[in-house]
């Protein structure tokens, strides 16, 4: 009957056919309710016996003894044990236990997937994928973590979890001992000693050993941004960064401080946030005896010794410490494509999220707050700098003395005292600063020496301004300095 494919046996509630009635009693408890395997520790009830097993191993941390009740049962769990499979794919040498493992293997060669959701395109080849893709749609998460209040969509995901909070890491690498939650990041990590990457980027050097890391790096050259945002069309390169930044909208921060009351949207700014309670300086360098609260302020510090700004602009042959850094420079030499312009003003931006936030300068939107007092702010980077007057937080250290600041920008401007770098050249003389705010102070030496405002051509202001990064006018505004005189021009810049 195995063999044959015959399933006589029919669940008169819903039409179920099954090969076995010891399947089809099981299936019936789904209908009624029954559940007569209870836990003996909290009297919780299962319907059948391997489902209490796993409770009592995942919950209870207790192993009790494999027991079956018909012969065919136990005959069928030895096979675990002598690995005996006797289900063979014709099309490749696979084997399998049982023949539903076949059945759906097969499903791989005929490219088979019956089981599709109502609710979307997608479908599966099995089942159990099927139910669980649905609670995507429904947003239920039957598996419950004991120890916390999280909640999951699959049973696999809360082991893994409940691994979090008890510390065990049971898949061990062999070569270098690490330890993992799962078998998965086991087989990812072998891969590094491996070193197997056979999926190499078209367009660069680099060489992955999963498919789908080569997928995500290629959108760094594609500039594909395909998992947007639904509260403002942000676009993000995987879906595990757009779920960081719904939280953004929606307030949730689940990762809360043991130590005092705040709470974070993301698991990397809690171990950050710790460092402070707990003293650590982890990230030491390795030239001198200096530690660091982060890493970035390491490598920070490292460009002192080593001198590297690995990224070279073609154009002009400044060098940036960072790749990001320098693909916003080279928005500079190519003008960037700005085909998201302001419907208010005109003005026009390179993509949706910099249209997005300037928008909200017409519109006095201020959706950031902040919960230890009343100030709101356009953005979320400007909330996290106004939070660091509240905490007392000063992770940027300067890696030449002891000072530490709030902010990267405070310590950009400090290193020039140590470096004497003056960045900021006047286009009127040669004079040069470290501050831009000390540069505009100095621009208007040069704007209170013009004699007459009247015989001043348009572009020569202009140039005065825009090139000093003090504030930028629209011919209109230029034509009211020249008919009012410097003084107007002058309120302007203060």
């Amino acid at each position: 009957m195995i063999h044959s494919g015959k399933k006589p046996y029919q669940c008169d509630l819903c039409g179920k056919a099954f090969i076995s009635n010891i399947v089809l009693r099981r299936h019936v408890r789904i209908h009624t309710g029954e559940t007569p395997y209870r836990c003996r520790q909290c009297e919780k009830g299962f319907s059948d016996n391997s489902n209490l097993r796993k409770h009592m191993k995942n919950i209870h941390s207790e192993e009790i003894d494999k027991t079956f009740s018909e012969k065919e049962y136990l005959q069928f769990h030895q096979r675990i044990h002598t690995g005996v499979k006797p289900y063979q794919c014709l099309q490749c040498d696979k084997a399998f236990s049982d023949q539903s493992g076949l059945i759906y293997h097969m499903r791989v060669h005929t490219e088979e997937r019956p089981y599709e959701c109502s609710q979307c395109d997608k479908s599966f080849r099995v089942k159990a994928s099927l139910v669980t893709h649905i609670r995507v749609h429904t947003g239920e998460r039957p598996y419950e973590c004991h120890y916390c209040d999280k909640s999951f969509i699959k049973s696999r995901n809360l082991k893994i979890h409940l691994m979090g909070h008890t510390g065990e890491r049971p898949f061990i690498c062999r070569i270098c001992e690490k330890s993992f939650f799962s078998n998965v990041g086991l087989t990812r990590h072998m891969r590094n000693h491996d070193k197997i990457k056979q999926y190499q980027c078209t367009q660069c050097d680099k060489a992955f050993s999963l498919k789908g890391n080569l997928t995500n790096h290629m959108r760094i050259h594609t500039e594909e941004r395909p998992i947007k945002c639904s509260h403002c069309g942000k676009g993000f390169l995987r879906n595990k960064d757009l779920m960081s930044h719904i939280r953004i909208h929606t307030g949730e921060k689940p990762y809360q401080c043991s130590h005092c009351n705040k709470a974070f949207t993301q698991r990397t700014n809690l171990k950050s946030h710790m460092i402070i309670h707990t003293g650590e300086t982890p990230y030491q360098c390795s030239w001198c005896d200096k530690t660091f609260l982060h890493k970035k302020s390491l490598i920070n510090h490292m460009t002192f010794h080593t001198g590297a700004r690995p990224h070279r602009c073609s154009h002009c042959d400044k060098t940036f410490l960072y790749s990001g850094k320098l693909k916003w420079h080279m928005k500079i030499h190519t003008g960037g494509h700005k085909s998201y312009q302001c419907s208010q003003c005109n003005k026009a931006f390179s993509d949706i999220w910099n249209l997005i936030r300037h928008t909200k300068i017409h519109t006095g939107e201020k959706p950031y707050q902040c919960h230890q007092c009343d100030k709101a702010f356009t953005q979320n980077s400007a909330l996290k700098r106004h939070m660091g007057t509240h905490s007392g937080e000063k992770p940027y250290q300067c890696g030449q003395c002891d000072k530490s600041f709030s902010q990267n920008g405070h310590l950009k401007s400090h290193m020039t005292i140590h470096t004497g770098e003056r960045p900021h050249q006047c286009s009127q003389c040669d004079k040069a600063f470290s501050r831009n705010s000390i540069l505009k102070k100095h621009m208007k030496t040069h704007i209170r020496q013009i004699p007459n405002s009247h015989n001043l051509k348009n572009e020569n202001v202009e140039n005065i301004i825009d090139e000093s990064r003090i504030c930028l006018i629209t011919k209109e505004e230029q034509m009211d300095c020249t008919n009012g005189g410097t003084g107007d021009l002058i309120k302007q810049i203060n």
